[in-house]
């Protein structure tokens, strides 16, 4: 198939943070145009967004259910292929299982959906329609974390045995959600974010993250969570004892009541043979030390990468990468899947988060705030 795919978006109108990162980072390669949406519960706002992404008007649809029937209706050489889905957390189920129903495949933000049980009635959607679907867990698209995750799994660092994550923001230590401000209005609200607050919003990239990089599942979870602001329900605080299938113990440490902290994604892993550190702040460089040579550091295109971290380097040694670029690999990886599909190749090893990412995802949320609840006991995710 020598065309580019053809996406539709669900959310994400014009004035959304989230909805223009997801159509600058499906743009990057080249591989992908929006050519449909529903970007508001709105339908006069989601026309009109529509008409201001320059979409044709009768492509700009007053809801999901309207864009997924229409398109359905239309030749496959014009109609959308997969649809992402970029909405508050309790409006990610319905569509996502709409539109799988219907034949598109889906990308979707992060956590997976409201519930657990809606992520495992997703999963089942998902096997039964015979589509994809990714998830954007975008810190895994970072040339530097495949560097780590393939260094792990060469052996490089040799068996894990401690690893320390964190995600510290500090955009909610006031009450902003008593302000016009949308993004925290949502977040803080359970029956729109779901049971985990800083949980679900930073705390499931953090473990996520883990787990991509070490290629250890969690197996339990001790959790002490905070909420810190007057009146709210949901956790804005959090540490975690974290116990790993091999038998390494981890630690993780969540906030968005952190002040002064901006986006402070770290993670550290500490090996027999040597440790790694990233810093999604500083995203270019992986630190390595090791217990016979100098500490080394990694840069996107610089020497000794992986061929896992140079498929990701777009752009010369020096030139800084980061967060739209980590979004685009997710949307790169997943239309090279679609692509292999529909010209009947096979693919032995797809590479972005997919629906058992956010079924593990969802499990971790559930497993933290039962610990929470029972005074930090120690919880099987």
């Amino acid at each position: 198939m020598s065309r580019k795919l053809r996406m539709g978006m669900i959310g994400g109108g014009i004035g959304s943070f989230i909805g223009d990162v997801h159509r600058k980072a499906s743009a990057i390669d080249g591989m992908i145009d929006l050519v449909c949406g529903a970007f508001s519960s709105n339908a006069e706002k989601s026309i009109a967004s529509g008409k201001a992404l320059y979409l044709e008007a009768d492509r700009c649809y007053g809801s999901y259910e309207e864009m997924i029937v229409k398109e359905k209706e239309l030749p496959e050489d014009i109609r959308m292929d997969f649809v992402a889905i970029v909405t508050p957390n309790h409006m990610h189920f319905a569509p996502a299982k709409m539109a799988l129903e219907y034949g598109f495949h889906v990308v979707c933000d992060k956590p997976l959906t409201l519930t657990l049980d809606e992520s495992e009635a997703l999963q089942k959607v998902v096997k039964n329609s015979g589509k994809l679907l990714a998830l954007t867990h975008n810190y895994t698209g970072n040339a530097m974390v495949k560097q780590a995750r393939a260094m792990v799994q060469n052996g490089d660092l040799g068996e894990i045995r401690k690893v320390q994550v964190q995600y510290l923001q500090g955009w909610l230590s006031t009450a902003v959600e008593s302000t016009d401000n949308k993004q925290a209005a949502w977040r803080v609200d359970p029956k729109k974010s779901g049971i985990g607050g800083a949980l679900g919003d930073i705390g499931t990239h953090a473990e996520n993250l883990l787990e991509y990089i070490t290629g250890l599942k969690i197996t339990e979870i001790a959790a002490d969570l905070g909420r810190f602001g007057k009146g709210r329900v949901l956790d804005d605080d959090g540490n975690l004892l974290l116990r790993l299938e091999n038998g390494a113990k981890g630690t993780m440490s969540i906030s968005q009541i952190a002040l002064g902290e901006e986006n402070n994604l770290a993670i550290k892993v500490y090996g027999e043979k040597g440790s790694l550190e990233w810093h999604q702040e500083n995203p270019n460089e992986l630190i390595t030390r090791w217990i016979d040579q100098p500490k080394k550091i990694f840069t996107p295109n610089g020497n000794g990468l992986y061929q896992e971290a140079l498929n990701v380097s777009r752009i010369p040694a020096g030139h800084p990468e980061g967060y739209l670029e980590a979004f685009a690999t997710i949307y790169r990886n997943f239309a090279l899947h679609i692509k292999a599909i529909n010209n009947g190749d096979t693919i032995k090893k797809t590479d972005y988060p997919t629906v058992e990412d956010g079924i593990r995802g969802m499990k971790f949320i559930y497993a933290a705030v039962e610990s929470d609840k029972n005074n930090s006991i120690w919880v099987k995710v």
